[in-house]
């Protein structure tokens, strides 16, 4: 049965067995996990980092960005996450593929600039940053057309 809607539970650590329509949250371990809402009953774990996912709680709802893709599944659900709402997703296989490319290229430019902003493992206060990788001008590129 597919859920539309995930009540957030903030814990110290993930149970060993998640219960559907809970979105467990640990923020101990920066880390959330959730039973797939299409009711195939796949865990999915959503790693809480600046190249991952964020989360956001308005003290009542919980978000998720970007959205969450089980493309490595069966089921190959894709949805967001807002306000404790499930939003499905349905895209093309180009559109998903062009969605992990991103991924790629962002989670590359992130680690890029974090080593641009150190020098011997000191932060650089030259005020000189690196222009990022190939693939992040590309994609600047890109996104200018």
């Amino acid at each position: 049965m597919q859920i539309d809607q995930l009540q957030p539970r903030f814990v110290e650590e993930i149970p060993p067995e998640l219960q559907p329509g809970v979105l467990y949250i640990s923020i101990a371990f920066a880390t959330s996990q959730h039973l797939c809402p299409c009711g195939c009953g796949s865990e999915i774990v959503t790693p809480l980092h600046p190249t991952r996912w964020r989360l956001t709680y308005d003290g009542e709802g919980v978000s998720l960005h970007p959205s969450v893709g089980s493309g490595g599944l069966p089921c190959r659900s894709h949805y967001f996450i807002r306000d404790n709402r499930v939003h499905w997703v349905r895209w093309s296989e180009k559109e998903a593929q062009r969605a992990q490319w991103r991924d790629r290229i962002d989670t590359e430019a992130f680690f890029t600039d974090r080593q641009a902003d150190t020098v011997n493992g000191k932060p650089d206060r030259s005020g000189a940053r690196d222009q990022g990788s190939i693939a992040r001008r590309i994609w600047r590129r890109a996104i200018r057309r």
